[in-house]
Parts: C-alpha cells; structure tokens; sequence
C-alpha cells in the first residue's frame, strides 16, 4: 500500500468496470533487454506472447534511455552469455545499428536504429506489441496474478494472461501484487543518469587528444562517486573515461562547484561529428520509485548536462564548436526495488564462480557499482539460477532484468543489460513450458526449461 503524508487529503474513486481489450498466454510487462528476451523466449518456446510497454519504442534502457555500450565489460578472455542477448547484439550490427565499442570486443549501439531492430525482432517472432499502456495495478484471484490493469491514451484497459513477467526494472508488477520487495536506503543508492550525446565534433582532434593521455580505468578513483575497488588488474586497461575538463571547469568557474561528481564515459566518436552515449552526470539519492524524484532528476540532469557541455567545449579538444544532439527520452536508473525471491543471489555467488542445478544462463564476473569494478578478463563467470527470477508469495508470476533476487553487489553484476537479457529469456522460456506441463512457475521442470533453452542456444554451464 502507499504511505500517505500526514494531513494529505484522499478521495475515494468509485468502482468503475473495465474492458477486457486482449487475452494472452504470456504478458510481458516492460521491454528493455529482460523484456525483449522473455518476450522472444516465450514465443519461441510456443507461447501466444504479448509485450507492454509505457513508451512508444522497445528496447528500454538502450532505446529510452539512451544507453549504447550494451556488452563494454567483453574482453578476450571474457566467457560471456550465449543467448538472446548475443543474438540482439549480432542482429543490431547486421542492420547497421552499432559500430565497433572503443574500450572492449563489444557493439556500441545506435539507440535511434535500434528502435527498428527490435519492432523486427517482436514483429518476426509473433508477438503481439502493445506499446503506449502503462501497468497500473495487477489483477488478482486466490494468490494468483491473471492479467494487469493499463492506463493509456485509451483509457483504463484489462490485460488477461496466464503468466505473468515482470520486467520494469522496479519490480513494479510484483510490488503491487503483494511480493515481497527489498529497497536499497536512498543514500547507498547507486547514481541515476541523464544520458545525452553531442555533435558538431571534430572526431580527430578529440582522438588525438585521447590518444596523448589516454584514460585508464584506474583514473575512475579518487573523486566522491568515483571511489572504486578493483582487483588491479583493470587499472592499466584503456577506459572511454573524461574528467579532466570538468575539473578544469570548476577552477576556472565554469560551473558550479559542487558539481564534483562530474565525470564517465563517452561511446563512440562518429565520422559525422556525433560524440554518443555521454554517462556524465550522476545524481546520488534518486529513488526512481518517487515520481516527484524522478522529476527532479530529469530537471537537475539536463541542468547539469548543460554544464558538462560548456565544459568539453572550453576544454576538450574537438569541442570547440560542439552542441547537444539530445537526451535519451527518459533519466536513467540503476538500482530501485529487488524481489525477494526463492533464492537471492550473493557477492560470494558472482565472485565465486557459483554453480546451479537449475542454471537458466551464465554470467561473466563483472561487477559495477557500490565502489567495486571488476572486469571479466581472465575467463571467470557464474550460473544466473532460475530460483533468483521466483518471487515469493505470488503465483504465476516471474520477474527479469534488474530486479531479481539478490544483495547489493549480485545487482552490481545482474543489472547489466547481457545479464538482463540472461533472466528475461530463463523467464519466458519457463513461462512457456509451465503452460505447456500445466504447473505453476514455482514448480516448473527445470530439466524442460533447461532443454527448451538449450534449443533456443543458450549456453547453461
């Protein structure tokens, strides 16, 4: 339920019937990498599948919020996911939606082109899109979810299915129909973001000015947000990474001096004069949950971005002339509500190589967040278990992406969009083949969904 401030006036709404406006065997409720891969994993498994989405472009974090670099952690020694994921990453170079990521064997995206590559993905795979509708509440009987109320330029609309995912990233759809939800406290939140890109470049300047003091990973240490711990050997690695300017910028009073967390990663530099996927700006204590918060961070995020341009233009060679090209359409989230599930993950569990009986996918060791960097370099991962996609206390209802069952430093490792797409496919495939063997998702064969994953060629172990 939601606390109510004190003195808040209410009103009560009156009880209204609502149309049931589509049947499904499968929804999916949101369509970032979880979403895509639950959704293309459950019509593949053979389920009738529908996929929800709030904006009018799947793809999520990629498309909306603008995040390119969907793999940049890949080095050569990397054993990464197989699956869905690597699919979607293929595909997105095929069609001329990425281009080679500077700092690792990894597809930097084009978030506008990636929009068509995934309406091709749902379109060719049977899935019925339904974008524009916002989940509003779940619709439930006997402990069971059945379907999901949206709202919409079409007003409020009835959504039946007989599985359930959740991939909001907030755990939205599990909150709200009564599973049990952990929330990291505001202050150790990890930072929200406002991505942009620029343009109007001068692309060899600004790479000859990297290539004269290129930035290393160690270079991330030492400033507020910046804090890391690493296990050394990331130190010496090349780093997409810009600070100096902004430093430069506070000396000369450029902008404000309390903007000391300013700093991160650019994606590509493009011959067009395109400098993509701007990680910038980082606002401690944003609980996307809070829609006043997140309107605040949308505002203090393009106050601040603007800021970082003036900066890059006074002191980043090849700036000079550059302006802003856009904002991803939406503020960037990194860390809200996780489900306690019938398993929740460890830090002893992604830095130890853990091993599942009920594996749905691998993960390499790489961790990002809460001041740790860890990156897969020497051939270490461990199993995503499907217990960690089960929330407690609901019945046909799975979640995917970043708000599985864990501990801080396991969200550090799952968040990541090839992980997301880990859970989402493990989620979809066992919507699909609990519907097939008439069981609960809490009861599902693992060996049948670990079989039909295994069709699909995902790699388990």
């Amino acid at each position: 339920m939601t606390a109510h401030l004190p003195g808040l006036r209410q009103i009560t709404e009156p009880a209204r019937t609502i149309d049931v406006v589509h049947e499904t065997d499968v929804l999916v409720v949101g369509s970032g990498p979880g979403g895509l891969g639950a959704a293309l994993g459950a019509a593949r498994a053979g389920a009738q599948t529908t996929l929800l989405e709030r904006f009018g472009c799947f793809g999520g974090n990629i498309t909306a919020v603008g995040v390119e670099s969907f793999a940049w952690y890949r080095h050569e020694q990397t054993q990464d996911s197989v699956g869905i994921g690597s699919e979607i990453e293929a595909r997105a170079k095929a069609e001329g939606a990425s281009t080679d990521e500077s700092q690792s064997v990894s597809q930097a995206f084009d978030a506008e082109r990636f929009k068509v590559v995934a309406d091709r993905l749902v379109e060719e795979n049977g899935i019925h899109p339904m974008l524009h509708r916002t989940f509003v509440a779940p619709i439930l009987e006997g402990g069971l979810i059945r379907g999901v109320i949206t709202e919409s330029k079409s007003g409020r609309e009835a959504i039946l299915a007989r599985r359930v995912v959740d991939a909001t990233g907030d755990a939205d759809v599990a909150y709200r129909a009564g599973a049990p939800t952990r929330k990291t406290p505001r202050e150790e939140m990890l930072s929200a973001s406002v991505m942009f890109s620029m343009t109007g470049i001068n692309k060899r300047a600004f790479i000859d000015a990297i290539k004269a003091d290129p930035p290393k990973y160690r270079d991330w240490a030492g400033n507020f947000e910046w804090d890391i711990e690493t296990e050394g050997k990331e130190d010496e690695l090349f780093s997409p990474f810009l600070r100096k300017p902004f430093k430069k910028a506070v000396e000369a009073g450029l902008i404000p001096p309390g903007l000391i967390t300013m700093a991160g990663t650019y994606g590509s530099v493009h011959d067009s004069g395109d400098l993509t996927y701007l990680n910038l700006i980082h606002m401690g204590e944003v609980d996307g949950t809070s829609a006043d918060e997140l309107c605040r961070a949308e505002i203090e995020g393009r106050r601040q971005a603007m800021h970082a341009i003036a900066a890059l233009r006074a002191f980043m060679p090849g700036c000079e002339n550059a302006t802003l090209r856009n904002f991803g359409m939406t503020v960037g989230l990194r860390d809200t509500r996780k489900i306690d599930a019938l398993y929740n993950l460890t830090a002893d569990d992604v830095r130890g190589e853990a091993r599942f009986e009920d594996s749905i996918g691998i993960f390499p060791e790489f961790i990002d967040g809460y001041g740790v960097l860890v990156l897969p370099t020497t051939g270490r991962y461990f199993h995503v278990p499907y217990r960690s996609l089960v929330p407690k206390g609901v019945g046909n209802l799975l979640v995917a992406g970043r708000s599985i069952g864990g501990d801080k430093i396991s969200h550090a490792a799952v968040r990541s969009m090839m992980c997301c797409t880990v859970s989402g496919q493990g989620a979809g495939v066992a919507a699909a083949v609990s519907l097939r063997n008439d069981t609960g998702v809490d009861s599902v064969s693992i060996d049948g969904v670990r079989a039909e994953l295994a069709r699909q060629g995902v790699r388990l172990d």
